[in-house]
Formats: structure tokens, sequence, C-alpha cells
């Protein structure tokens, strides 16, 4: 429903929202194992391309730095991954998607190389045949 806020673990009232946009899961039991997950589509620069006018300011999509963010339900506080000055290029511990979908699994408690689904004679994997479990998120 728009407008409302889900409430991990059930129950009494949901979790705030603070300043900065980010959620606050109540520090109750059923809220402690819950994972939340936040990331977009594409990345962004810090430029943007052309003349900079009042109805183009915005920075430019850029395929090959993300920024995902995560926090409860077993992750470990931190930063993984560096970009450039420009946020072009990936300088530090880039992060491959299928280990990222691994870790997520993982801390949720399915095993991803177990997690399959067969299709057209071969079975599948989210993680297709790789994902490592990023040990630097996991708590």
């Amino acid at each position: 429903m728009p407008g409302t806020t889900a409430n991990p673990g059930g129950g009494g009232p949901p979790p705030s929202i603070a300043p900065d946009g980010l959620p606050r899961i109540p520090a109750r039991p059923a809220a402690r194992g819950t994972l939340v997950v936040w990331g977009g589509e594409f990345g962004r620069t810090v430029y943007s391309q052309g003349t900079l006018t009042a109805d183009n300011y915005g920075r430019d999509h850029h395929p090959r730095c993300f920024t995902i963010w995560m926090a409860g339900g077993g992750v470990k506080p931190g930063v993984i991954g560096e970009t450039d000055d420009y946020s072009y290029n990936i300088t530090q511990d880039p992060v491959h998607i299928n280990d990222l979908h691994a870790t997520i699994l993982h801390l949720m408690g399915i095993d991803h190389t177990k997690l399959t689904y067969r299709f057209q004679g071969r079975y599948y994997r989210l993680t297709d045949v790789a994902g490592t479990l990023l040990q630097a998120a996991i708590a």
C-alpha cells in the first residue's frame, strides 16, 4: 500500500525513518534478524556530460560502479570496495554480483549452491557456477 512502511518482525508500530532517510529497525529479538538491502539499477558518476543548465543538472548513469548497502541480519558494519575520485573505475576490492547474491542468500540461511531450478534439462543457480561469500561483510 503506498505511503506505508513494512513492519519487520510483525506486531507493534513500524520502524521509524531517520532524518537521513534510513529505516531504524527496532531492537526487538524478531527484528534483529531482519536483513535490509538497498541498491539501484545502475551507478552514478560525480559529473554530468554536456552543459549544465537549469533543466539538465543530473549525474550520468554508470554501469561499472554501484552503491549497495546492507544492514542488520548478520551484516558487519564497514565498506567494501572503492572507486576513483570520479566514481568511474573500481580501484579497490571489486564485488561480483554472483558474490553479492551468494552472501545475501547465506545471510538468509540459504546455501546458494543448493538453490537450483531445472530448465530445459539443465539445473540453474542464481549465482550460476560462481559465487563466493564476502567474508568481510559477514559479522
